[in-house]
């Protein structure tokens, strides 16, 4: 984590700051942390280092399995936390509509409507499979999920699901 070295200023009600001080209080942290972990929350800023990773196509796969396993157990508050602000990191067409079917699959089995930004991604043109192998290539234009299919996207395991 990067040193603090800025200050911001709110302004509050006196039964505001009470209520933040006590807020902070019990949840064992000061009032700033805990309203940066309010405004900022730390699943975000996981999801974004995770992203990141995947942004490097020699460690794309594995990345993509650490992002799914973490995405995988997060309850449905923090998932959509996670998941709110768009990927920072600079990541190809393709992998960015994959990302993007991924997480309306895993918003939409939470019973979540996905994040804004993932109707903003540009559905790709050409498909894109989880096989090379044709036969399989059918049999995933098939039992692809919805969401998947939605982007072009063929494959028969996603976020919440292990292969």
């Amino acid at each position: 984590m990067r040193p603090k070295t800025d200050q911001l200023q709110i302004r509050v009600t006196p039964e505001q700051k009470r209520t933040l001080k006590r807020l902070a209080r019990e949840a064992g942290a000061d009032v700033s942390s805990w309203v940066l972990g309010q405004v900022l929350p730390v699943e975000a800023d996981r999801f974004q280092a995770l992203v990141a990773r995947v942004a490097d196509p020699a460690s794309r796969r594995y990345a993509l399995a650490e992002l799914a396993d973490w995405l995988r157990k997060l309850p449905a508050g923090a998932f959509r936390r996670a998941v709110s602000a768009r990927p920072a990191a600079p990541l190809d067409g393709e992998t960015l509509n994959y990302l993007a079917a991924a997480i309306d699959l895993a918003a939409s089995r939470r019973g979540l409507e996905p994040p804004r930004w993932v109707e903003e991604v540009p559905v790709r043109r050409s498909p894109t499979f989880g096989s090379a192998l044709s036969s399989v290539r059918l049999y995933l234009l098939t039992r692809s999920p919805v969401a998947l299919r939605r982007r072009n996207v063929f494959a028969d395991a996603s976020v919440d699901d292990r292969v």
